[in-house]
């Protein structure tokens, strides 16, 4: 078991260290090997560790950083003027090598922004990509992008088809990830020229590539990862999220109705908490930011402790397995490789 080191960026996300201390302290309880520096405001982070009964604790220290990225403010000015915020401290650990990997809950644009400027990509990678763990019902699908890239090209989306296979390989031990494009049918007619010519790019690979999959698919587990441009899948994504929440809100109301169904509600419980857990976001919490020369892990910006630790355990396990490094090798394998096809 290796010795994992990561970087909090302990201000950034919508709660700062009323949320990220806790999730710390129980971080370092669950994963073996993990150490932890907190970014931030050290003042107000050494009193969060007092208060938490980490301040002794060997295993995480404070690095101080005197700004804050703010959640609505611009991706090209705070990577410009906020040169010392926590977020972009955070990320320059991951590039000195200090830390293996970097965990923020901040401004998403501005946080890819500034590990895009600070990592730089990966070789034979033109963009990054967010990817994410969706509920499916064999288990859990990995969807990207998620919302780095508004507009992709075929070879975009062949390179987000060899990143999202790399992941789910490394995070799931899946030996051969399934891979499919987003697509308006399954149908090999159906689709623009520029989707058609992506899946044609992936078909030429040694990828695992299903085809092209619908919308439902996401969420049925047809396939193990699905790929997609950044307005697509940040749509689809906030599409489930509301889904949930009306599903929740439907049961909730339904079982208040009247004493009956509050009966049959309370004999339900079992099933319901199952549900519930079942389609709880703060269990796939945590999107990776594939294509950089380093590990960076997106939380969501209103994450609690819960959702924020499962953030921090997914970059233990991109640590664990190494995933930048096999990305390289797979962009190297794939498309080096890649026929061009007319």
């Amino acid at each position: 078991m290796k010795q994992k080191i990561i970087a909090l960026d302990a201000m950034g996300g919508d709660h700062g260290p009323v949320v990220t201390v806790p999730a710390a302290k129980m971080a370092l309880n669950e994963i073996p090997g993990l150490k932890l520096i907190l970014v931030g405001d050290s003042t107000l982070l050494t009193g969060a560790l007092k208060a938490s009964g980490l301040a002794d604790d060997s295993r995480i220290s404070i690095q101080h950083a005197s700004e804050v990225v703010g959640m609505a403010e611009a991706p090209a000015l705070a990577l410009k003027k906020k040169k010392d915020s926590s977020m972009r401290v955070a990320i320059n650990l991951v590039k000195e090598h200090k830390v293996q990997a970097c965990v923020s809950a901040g401004n998403t644009g501005a946080l890819m922004a500034t590990s895009k400027f600070v990592l730089k990509t990966i070789k034979g990678i033109s963009r990054p990509a967010i990817c994410g763990m969706l509920p499916a019902i064999t288990g859990q699908s990995y969807m990207l992008d998620l919302g780095a890239n508004v507009e992709c090209t075929p070879e975009n989306l062949l390179e987000f088809a060899v990143m999202g296979s790399v992941l789910a390989q490394s995070v799931e031990g899946i030996d051969r990830p399934t891979v499919g494009l987003l697509n308006i049918g399954s149908e090999d007619m159906k689709g623009s020229d520029r989707i058609k010519k992506a899946s044609q790019l992936i078909a030429a690979t040694n990828l695992n590539y299903h085809g092209f999959v619908e919308g439902d698919d996401i969420y049925k587990g047809t396939v193990n990862v699905v790929v997609t441009d950044g307005f697509v899948g940040n749509v689809s994504l906030k599409t489930g999220e509301g889904l949930a929440s009306l599903v929740k809100h439907v049961l909730q109301t339904e079982f208040k109705r009247n004493l009956f169904t509050k009966l049959l509600g309370f004999i339900s419980l079992p099933v319901l908490n199952a549900v519930k857990k079942t389609l709880d976001p703060r269990q796939y919490n945590g999107a990776s930011l594939l294509g950089l020369n380093g590990i960076v892990v997106k939380s969501h910006g209103g994450a609690d402790t819960s959702s924020f630790l499962n953030a921090i355990k997914i970059a233990s396990i991109e640590i664990e397995n190494d995933v930048p490094q096999r990305i390289s090798h797979e962009v190297e394998s794939h498309l080096a490789k890649m026929i061009t096809v007319k």
